[in-house]
């Protein structure tokens, strides 16, 4: 597969393999480079695993920093975007996560206040609309103009399989940066994309849309 900026799935831009090596050599000015040709996918990546702008920027700046940190780990020959975005992923699912038990810890306590019942999320899951996939320029350009009906079909999927969605055609990851942004492996991440496509396919065909609106 191409990535937009013209590589080969899983072969490393020489351009940026030679910004990687100056900055592992301590060249400051190189990683800042690495870190303008990818902020913007970080930060969408973090959007769209958080639902929180605030969270999403907190979580790719961290990524950036343990990036830098741990650059003497990195093998040179392998592309550096996919190792980037597996630690932003993990960065945003930890930030998830810690919200959950916030929101779970002031519920709790309002609940022994006001002596209510406590909604608590389902378990190994999160609460609800905390990690959802925001509909986005991006999910409204893919529908055209059965938009609402891709929205309702995106709704019906498993959050898992949303994120799988969400990171293949809103944010046009490869299958490798796809599986490697959600922590899971590639074969992983391909059965749940064809597993939620169908199921979308099958919704929009009830409601009397084409399969072409999912392509």
């Amino acid at each position: 597969m191409t990535l937009p900026d013209g590589t080969a799935d899983g072969a490393p831009d020489p351009a940026e393999v030679a910004l990687v090596a100056r900055a592992r050599a301590g060249d400051p000015d190189a990683f800042g480079d690495l870190v303008t040709m990818h902020q913007g996918a970080a930060f969408r990546v973090a959007y769209v695993l958080t639902g929180s702008s605030a969270d999403a920027e907190d979580a790719a700046q961290e990524a950036f920093v343990k990036a830098y940190l741990a650059l003497d780990r990195f093998r040179a020959d392998a592309p550096f975007r996919p190792w980037l975005l597996a630690i932003v992923g993990n960065e945003a699912r930890n930030r998830v996560r810690s919200r959950v038990r916030r929101e779970g810890l002031a519920e709790r306590a309002l609940h022994a206040v006001r002596g209510g019942p406590a909604h608590r999320a389902p378990e190994g899951g999160v609460a609800p609309g905390a990690a959802a996939v925001t509909p986005s320029p991006e999910l409204e350009a893919l529908a055209g103009e059965t938009q609402a009906e891709v929205r309702a079909a995106l709704a019906t999927l498993r959050e898992d399989e949303r994120r799988v969605v969400a990171c293949r055609f809103l944010l046009g990851l490869s299958e490798r940066e796809t599986a490697a942004t959600l922590g899971i492996p590639e074969g992983t991440a391909k059965s749940r994309l064809h597993r939620a496509l169908a199921r979308m396919r099958e919704t929009l065909e009830a409601a009397g849309t084409t399969a072409e609106a999912t392509r």
